[in-house]
């Protein structure tokens, strides 16, 4: 009994007549052996695909970019220019401070004639100023409250005295607790850093363990305003976020650190999840404002009218798919050309040297040939490829979103540059060991980048907030001055 033929895949270069004559045992052999190197070669694609990963076709930073990743040269044209300053550049110079902010003045009058050695006197009307800046010694300023006890005369009752309240809180003030957290949330010193330098520089003695005691205070006085402002945010017409990884306790602990991004108020939060319900809670799911992020399958929830897909991850999908090569170059190379001409008219429009009119006429060309060829990407013969312009192709609604709502970014830059100052903290510090400490990341980052939106101290800030804390006042707010939200948004008719 004959046994039963394979059929010849047309990837084989082999004749139709002789497929025919060869054995079905033979044809069984041949079949399998190409099926191993088929998969063989994906697999090799797919770890080569790994292995140029880099920050120009992912969402890596480009300090992870290995030493010897090259960098796109610059189109401008080099010159032969020594380094340092250049002849005829023009300088800057200091201002002086004036004079009624001077702290001390010392006159440098000369007293004999440089000529002929006779004394001189004499003012002079134009003396040339020269000022040095110069640190005090710093010494720490210790306050000691005596409590007394008093006997009345009349009855022989007791009566002993009251520490003010902000006072018997803790036996630190409260700008040294400010300037504490400030340097742990600011300038990522460790706890035992934090410590090292404030004996050495300022002369004060504590303990790790009084660093830490200091930290949770002051996050309980951060918790009033953080809270006001993650409201805030859920009522913002224009947000971008984004979420990293964070370790939390034991290694095997995995965490989140998520960001909402608004023009001048911005909140992080430490969660144990990456899933979507994070997002809604931070955006509000009933929210109607517009959200800027990345792909991810977190955000999918979003209306595609109230989400903007962000163009510079796009640009990293497209770079990724033509450095596959063949029939993948074409489809990524003609999508990333027009991602950035997409970009570069966008930033005309912001710079004001394109019209929101013309930017608008423009437009529809540029939707036409990005679904053109993501149509293309998608039927073509790379799997890998075809899978992401399909993806890109159901969120169509979700690119074009920033072009019809004012004050609404193509990407969400914002909330990446926000996440920056976290991810070297993560590095140095290896996440947080408990929910008190993922609870004191959250807050002191979300004051710090608050205030600085906003152009305020955020060491005041954070003083102030724990003199209210302890005299039992309201806590200062980190909304901006004026309650009214940061921009509206309206929706253009193209």
């Amino acid at each position: 009994m004959m046994s039963e033929k394979f059929e010849l895949p047309p990837e084989l270069s082999i004749p139709a007549e002789d497929w025919e004559q060869t054995p079905a045992s033979v044809q069984a052999v041949v079949l399998m052996l190409w099926q191993q190197v088929q998969a063989q070669e994906a697999r090799i694609a797919e770890l080569e695909e790994q292995l140029n990963r880099n920050s120009r076709n992912s969402s890596q930073p480009p300090s992870s970019d290995p030493p010897d990743q090259q960098k796109p040269q610059s189109k401008e044209k080099k010159t032969r220019r020594k380094r340092g300053g250049q002849s005829g550049h023009k300088g800057h110079r200091r201002e002086l401070v004036p004079v009624e902010e001077v702290d001390e003045l010392v006159e440098c009058k000369p007293t004999h004639c440089a000529g002929c050695g006779a004394e001189i006197e004499g003012e002079d009307l134009e003396p040339y100023r020269y000022q040095q800046i110069e640190l005090p010694p710093v010494k720490p300023h210790v306050t000691e409250y005596r409590v007394s006890s008093l006997t009345c005369p009349c009855c022989g009752e007791v009566s002993k005295g009251e520490l003010p309240p902000e006072v018997a809180a803790s036996m630190f003030g409260p700008h040294l607790t400010a300037l504490i957290v400030i340097l742990m949330g600011v300038f990522r010193l460790s706890k035992r850093k934090v410590v090292l330098l404030l004996k050495e520089c300022f002369g004060v003695e504590l303990s790790p363990g009084s660093v830490v005691n200091l930290q949770n205070a002051a996050s309980e006085a951060l918790v009033e305003p953080v809270e006001e402002a993650y409201a805030y945010v859920e009522a913002q017409p224009a947000r971008n976020i984004d979420e990293t990884g964070w370790r939390q306790g034991d290694q095997d602990k995995k965490g989140w650190l998520w960001v909402v991004v608004t023009p001048l108020v911005t909140v992080f939060e430490v969660a144990l999840s990456r899933a979507g319900q994070v997002a809604k809670d931070l955006l509000g799911q009933d929210s109607d404002g517009v959200v800027g992020s990345d792909r991810y399958s977190a955000y999918t929830w979003l209306k595609h009218r109230k989400w903007q897909v962000c163009w510079a991850h796009l640009l990293r999908d497209f770079q990724k798919i033509l450095e596959r090569g063949g029939v993948s170059y074409t489809i990524g190379e003609n999508l990333r050309i027009q991602g950035e001409y997409l970009l570069m008219m966008w930033a005309r429009v912001r710079d004001g040297t394109l019209s929101y009119e013309d930017f608008l006429a423009e437009l529809p060309a540029i939707q036409e040939a990005v679904r053109q060829w993501l149509t293309e990407g998608a039927a073509c013969d790379h799997s890998k490829t075809a899978k992401t312009c399909r993806n890109i192709l159901q969120l169509d609604a979700a690119l074009w979103t920033f072009a019809y709502y004012e004050y609404v970014e193509p990407t969400n830059n914002s909330a990446e540059r926000a996440l920056r100052h976290a991810v070297i903290w993560r590095r140095t510090s290896y996440g947080t060991q408990s929910d008190a400490g993922s609870r004191f990341v959250e807050r002191i980052l979300t004051t710090v980048e608050t205030c600085r939106q906003q152009d305020v101290n955020p060491l005041d800030f954070v003083r102030q907030a724990v003199m209210a804390h302890r005299s039992g006042q309201p806590a200062p707010s980190l909304l901006p001055a004026s309650l009214s939200k940061d921009c509206e948004v309206q929706f253009v008719t193209p």
